[in-house]
């Protein structure tokens, strides 16, 4: 096996009439196939499933590096930001820093900088771009009023998103010190409390 290829272990079932399926399992790609399928058709499937659970992995996880985070940003702002407002808002900046232990991403819009902490590498890339999006509208409004959070919600995975990082807050014996719905004004936050923005 050449270096940067999974390790990947064929399972036959004889209770498996027809369909092939491949999951990630530790290091390994596991790929079930029917017992009677021929080893020309157990190639092809395999090498295909493999190639469907790298493609997932690649889309699922959140962009490695800054530039990557760049293209991420743009690619979001077009989609979801410019429809509602006729332009796409473009930072100036966008990456991934280790000094932000108490939020998630912050803004400077008068810089046009967007900052994400890179404890957000780990999670999910729908909830890294929930994230990366609501900094790119901090870009046209500041404030968290209703118009921001308009833009936000634009978004299709935001209320998840939000629930997700109350939930892994909630999961490190902490809760979001500022409540970020769009009723809410900004709440006071006590030195070293965690907050969701």
């Amino acid at each position: 096996m050449e270096q940067g290829e999974p390790h990947v272990v064929v399972r036959r079932s004889a209770r498996r009439k027809r369909t092939v399926t491949a999951y990630r399992e530790r290091d390994a790609i596991v790929v079930l196939i029917p017992q009677r399928m021929s080893k020309a058709d157990e190639s092809r499937f395999v090498s295909e499933m493999v190639r469907k659970v790298l493609d997932r992995e690649t889309r699922d996880r959140a962009p490695a590096g800054d530039a990557e985070l760049r293209r991420r940003a743009a690619d979001l702002s077009e989609r979801f930001l410019a429809p509602a407002l006729g332009y796409p808002p473009r930072p100036t900046r966008v990456s991934w820093v280790h000094n932000q232990q108490q939020r998630w991403g912050s803004c400077t819009p008068s810089t046009g900088t967007i900052r994400l902490s890179h404890r957000l590498q780990p999670m999910p890339s729908w909830v890294v771009d929930y994230v990366l999006l609501h900094e790119l509208a901090h870009l046209v409004h500041g404030a968290h009023s209703p118009e921001f959070w308009a833009l936000v919600d634009r978004y299709p995975e935001a209320g998840k998103a939000r629930g997700y990082l109350e939930g892994y807050l909630a999961g490190q014996g902490a809760s979001a010190a500022e409540d970020d719905s769009p009723e809410a004004g900004p709440a006071a936050v006590e030195p070293g409390e965690p907050r969701l923005f």
